[in-house]
C-alpha cells in the first residue's frame, strides 16, 4: 500500500495530465458563409468555453465595413453573436468581453448600443482605446463564453 503523500502525488499527476489532454482538444468554430482564414479562426471551443476573435463591423453579405460608431457597435456585436451561436453558445453565456475603440470619446455611444445586447447581468468587460483597428474600424469586440 502506498503512503498517503505518494498517493496524493500520483493522483495529482494523473489529474494534471488528464487536464492537459483535455486542454489540447479544441474545435474551430466557423459561422455559415464565412471563409476560412490561414491567419485566425473566428472562434475556438476548448474545455467548455468559446473564445472568439475580435469582431469588426463587417457586413457578412457585402464584406464591407459599415460607418458610424453606433452602426459599427451593433454589427460587431451581431458578428460576435454569429460566432457564439455557431459554437452552440449565446450572448447571455458570455463571461468576458474586450472592447477596443479607436477613439475613447465613442465610449458613451458604444455603451448605449452594448447595453441592448444583454438580458440579465452583463459579462465582465474591459473597454479601452487602442492606436488603430484593422480596416480603419472604430470598434472591435471579442469575447469568452460558456458553451
Amino acid at each position: 500500500m502506498l503512503a498517503k503523500p505518494y498517493a496524493i502525488v500520483i493522483l495529482s499527476a494523473a489529474l494534471f495530465f488528464t487536464g492537459l489532454s483535455q486542454a489540447a482538444e479544441r474545435k474551430v468554430i466557423m459561422p455559415k458563409g464565412d471563409e476560412p482564414s490561414r491567419l485566425y479562426s473566428p472562434g475556438i471551443e476548448a474545455n467548455g468555453f468559446i473564445f472568439t476573435s475580435g469582431q469588426l463591423a463587417i457586413d457578412p453579405t457585402s464584406g464591407k465595413l459599415v460607418e458610424g460608431i453606433e452602426a459599427q457597435t451593433r454589427l460587431a456585436l451581431a458578428n460576435l453573436r454569429r460566432v457564439l451561436e455557431a459554437g452552440g453558445s449565446s450572448m447571455d453565456k458570455l463571461v468576458k468581453v474586450n472592447v477596443y475603440l479607436s477613439n475613447i470619446d465613442d465610449y458613451a455611444a458604444m455603451n448605449k448600443i452594448y447595453a441592448e445586447s444583454f438580458n440579465g447581468a452583463p459579462p465582465v468587460r474591459t473597454a479601452l482605446q487602442v492606436g488603430k483597428i484593422p480596416l480603419g474600424a472604430l470598434i472591435e469586440i471579442e469575447g469568452i463564453a460558456l458553451k
